[in-house]
């Protein structure tokens, strides 16, 4: 480890490694710090990824892939369920532990130095401008200056808050979600399982995802202000009661989604937000390891340039970048996104059953969304939107 690199990179999930792999590839320097011993855990995860979303930076691999997903089965609150066949394969189950590490070694391969159990505990500030981190390793004290840091140390973004940039949302976007992996549940290996309705996940959804044969990825989220009266631990207890009562828990985990558009600030002297640390979530599924992987790589491309070319100005391109890619998409998912969950569970009832009338084959999520916000014209033009992206 040297005392000085040109850019550190805070935290070694998707977006940090994707951040550290587009920069290193540019030939910067460059240091990505990982507080836990491994990267890759905890996983605080779904662990589900589109087809779209991973291809564009990694080979599937059967290493960390654990299921091809072709289907989404959805249901209503009733149980009405409509499945959605797309007829390929359009995502994947990850194994989060095997993925991380297999994306942390693109960043070591293209120049990346990597260090876990390296706690950054404050940055270097000078006259307002973050010149580098403070880190705890190997029970030492150390001071690594660097001319670019790159945040992605996940929802509760400690550094970016040091830097002084505003990194809290509304704590109604803010999901509060409850999983676990467990066995001797029954899901089908080629679809992901989404419940809708108040009676399941009042803001949110509860979700079954398959990670392999009689194992599942069970949980659910739900908007905060409905924590308020009841929380997302006493609503996992119920449905796992109700539909997997003989399941046995191998593992669980709790945690804030931020289900927001992405923050207004996201970079600042020196520094640069990425991932969940930036808020760029998708606001509508709160799928985040996609767009935390292109967030991070967009970071990375610009801070990688800023060091070429010895321009540090270069690093505030980096928010018009993502709102081109993937930012103003974002915008109008948390458009659907408020309006959707507004529904009652009457009105769910009654969109499943005008959904199951159609033929299979002309079932898609796109006619869900337009028949669920068919009362809402202004928001149809947004969901067309989604279509064309």
């Amino acid at each position: 480890m040297k005392k000085e690199y040109d850019i550190i990179v805070v935290g070694a999930g998707p977006a940090g490694s994707m951040a550290a792999r587009y920069a290193s590839e540019q030939g910067a320097s460059l240091l990505m710090l990982e507080k836990d011993r491994d990267v890759g855990y905890p996983v605080r995860c779904g662990e589900a990824i589109t087809k779209r979303n991973l291809i564009q930076f990694i080979d599937p691999d059967p290493k960390w892939v654990v299921a091809e997903i072709s289907k989404f089965v959805v249901y209503a609150p009733d149980g009405t369920e409509v499945v959605f066949d797309f007829g390929e394969v359009k995502g994947y189950m990850l194994e989060r532990r095997i993925f991380d590490y297999e994306l942390a070694k693109t960043a070591s391969t293209a120049g990346a130095e990597i260090l876990t159990r390296a706690y950054v505990y404050d940055l270097i500030l000078e006259d307002g401008k973050v010149c580098g981190v403070k880190v705890e390793y190997r029970g030492e004290k150390i001071e690594i200056k660097s001319k670019i840091v790159i945040a992605a140390d996940g929802v509760e973004s400690r550094v970016g808050r040091w830097a002084g940039l505003k990194t809290h949302i509304d704590f109604r976007d803010m999901e509060s979600c409850f999983q676990v992996t467990a066995s001797n549940v029954n899901a089908p290996q080629d679809a992901l399982q989404f419940y809708l309705g108040t009676n399941y996940a009042p803001g949110g959804y509860f979700w079954v995802f398959p990670k392999g044969e009689n194992i599942a990825n069970v949980g659910l989220g739900v908007s905060g202000d409905h924590c308020k009266k009841r929380s997302s631990l006493s609503y996992m207890n119920e449905q796992m009661e109700k539909f997997f009562p003989d399941a046995s828990i191998l593992t669980q985990v709790a945690g804030g989604v931020p289900c927001s558009v992405t923050l207004d600030e996201i970079t600042g002297d020196g520094i640069m937000l990425a991932g969940d640390a930036a808020r760029q979530v998708n606001p509508l599924t709160g799928g985040g390891i996609g767009s935390g992987m292109i967030g991070g790589s967009i970071a990375g491309k610009v801070a990688g340039e800023a060091i070429k070319k010895n321009d540090l100005s270069l690093i505030h391109n980096y928010k018009k970048e993502w709102n081109k890619k993937r930012g103003k998409l974002h915008l109008i998912l948390d458009k659907i996104k408020e309006e959707f969950f507004k529904i009652s569970d009457e009105e769910f009832n009654e969109i499943f059953h005008k959904m199951i009338k159609h033929k299979p084959e002309d079932r898609t999520l796109n006619k869900l969304f337009m028949t669920a916000l068919a009362k809402k014209p202004s928001l149809l033009v947004e969901v067309a939107k989604v279509i064309l992206i």
